[in-house]
């Protein structure tokens, strides 16, 4: 069999149907009722971390609803953090909402905003007169990583379906059903390990996993399979290069630590604070309240940086950290 890397496998494994969404029933099982219904159905947020099945569900319930032409005719589909802005939000997106001369009488018009949260709060004003005003054959339905990042005066006009974090064993199980589908060359000793890196790096996000498990069949890295190799195409340090880390902190050693991250020129902090994190069990000379606050330290690291604090001298900070909490 030859391998597919012409289309991205997100997308040639895009969920079709809600019985093939990962992970998410309750979410599944009152959108079943709410599809059922069609004009009753309500505007509606879907909020949950990234590759938990938002954007794919809300495409399930557009082409339900719309058959064929309709589909492509009546549905507007747009990711808000690239394309909504109060000009696009006034003319585009207003023009859409209120033209219905090519419509018949029972056709719905479906709005999918992805990213919504981007949305700046000014134009999240201009949204939610629209949506008010909006005929009762026009649904939105708004994806968003963090609720609390949309307006209140648009939660309350929609129905609200968060989606969780998908287990390990799920995620796992997606990958081995591509891995067949693809009839990857995945050495049998090593997979149970590569499925846990993938996941790893993935943290949680199916989409992510996919990607990466792509990526490494471009790259040519199954057959002779290096886990150090996937981890490092990822942005994450190899893990001989992290156990010499750990040895050089536990040793006090902090010119050491720090002169083995500078060595690193593919690091990326924000990986490098979850590897951290992963490890964190391996300091015996922890105590329990320094583990905690030093897991909140890290926390405080990772937004200092979010908000581009430089990252040398943050990872520094951390690395000097972690060596004065290490008991005598």
């Amino acid at each position: 069999m030859v391998i597919d890397l012409e289309k991205p496998w997100v997308e040639k494994y895009r969920p079709n149907s809600f019985d093939e969404i990962v992970s998410q029933n309750i979410a599944v099982n009152n959108l079943r009722e709410f599809v059922k219904k069609s004009y009753k159905m309500p505007h509606m947020i879907f909020s949950g971390p990234a590759g938990t099945g938002k954007t794919s569900t809300a495409l399930i319930i557009a082409k339900k609803l719309l058959k064929g032409e309709d589909f492509y005719r009546n549905v507007f589909e747009l990711n808000a953090s690239d394309t909504v802005r109060m000009d696009f939000v006034r003319h585009q997106l207003k023009d859409f909402v209120s033209q219905n001369m090519i419509l018949s009488e029972n056709t719905l018009k479906i709005v999918l905003l992805d990213e919504a949260d981007n949305i700046p709060k000014t134009v999240q004003q201009t949204l939610r007169r629209i949506i008010e005003g909006a005929p009762s054959n026009v649904k939105f339905i708004l994806m968003c990583n963090y609720i609390s990042k949309i307006i209140d005066p648009i939660i309350s006009r929609c129905a609200v379906f968060r989606f969780v974090d998908l287990p390990k064993e799920k995620i796992v199980k997606r990958l081995e059903y591509i891995a067949t589908q693809e009839d990857l060359p995945i050495p049998p000793e090593k997979k149970d390990e590569f499925y846990e890196t993938l996941y790893f790096i993935s943290a949680g996000d199916l989409r992510k996993a996919i990607n990466t498990l792509q990526m490494a069949v471009a790259l040519e890295l199954l057959e002779n399979l290096d886990i150090n190799e996937i981890l490092k195409i990822s942005g994450f340090i190899e893990k001989p290069i992290l156990d010499q880390l750990v040895i050089s902190l536990k040793e006090k050693d902090f010119h050491k630590a720090r002169d083995l991250l500078n060595t690193i020129d593919y690091l990326d902090s924000r990986n490098f604070l979850r590897q951290i994190v992963s490890v964190l069990p391996k300091f015996e000379e922890l105590n329990l309240i320094d583990f905690s606050q030093l897991r909140a330290y890290i926390g405080e690291i990772d937004f200092r940086i979010s908000q581009g604090a430089n990252e040398n001298i943050q990872l520094s900070s951390l690395l000097a950290e972690m060596i004065l909490r290490m008991k005598n």
